[in-house]
């Protein structure tokens, strides 16, 4: 029996690749595309700099999401420079960018799934103490990479050993 072949393409490239292309057929000058356009070139960069280092596989998903949220982090400061100079519509245009970028980004877990979430690490670290809470953090982080808010996180798992 054949071994199966191993993706060597993220799912998060595949969906930012198929978003590009099809905003660049609908509207190839749209705020879509050219933000999109930006996100690809800079995975590619990043992809370059992995295999300089040997990587043959390039960035791995991780290392696209941080490009993602440094892209949106980015954004988050240019409009508020903008909207603090004045300049309402330079502004608007990074909120645009902004939304097309974050629709590539883990949703951060919230709500009832959050406390799931939490009360499966306090049980499966057998915490019962404040002194757990880092452990309890760090676990959430490794199971849930990039959809953790730390401070939220932390006042969740203080609830549950609480």
């Amino acid at each position: 029996m054949a071994e199966p072949r191993t993706q060597t393409r993220s799912d998060l490239r595949e969906r930012i690749d198929t978003a590009l292309r099809e905003a660049e057929a609908e509207a190839p000058e749209g705020v879509r595309a050219s933000t999109l356009r930006l996100v690809a070139c800079a995975i590619r960069d990043r992809d370059v700099t992995a295999r300089r280092r040997g990587d043959c596989e390039g960035c791995p998903d991780a290392g696209v999401r941080d490009v993602l949220d440094t892209m949106a982090e980015q954004r988050r400061v240019s409009a508020r420079e903008f909207d603090e100079s004045g300049r309402i519509a330079d502004a608007e245009r990074e909120r645009e960018e902004l939304a097309v970028i974050e629709e590539f980004l883990p949703q951060p877990l919230k709500g009832e799934v959050l406390e799931k979430a939490v009360q499966e690490v306090v049980t499966d670290l057998d915490a019962r103490t404040l002194k757990d809470l880092g452990r309890c953090i760090s676990t959430l982080k490794a199971r849930y990479p990039g959809r953790i808010d730390p401070q939220k996180a932390g006042k969740a798992v203080r609830a549950a050993l609480g």
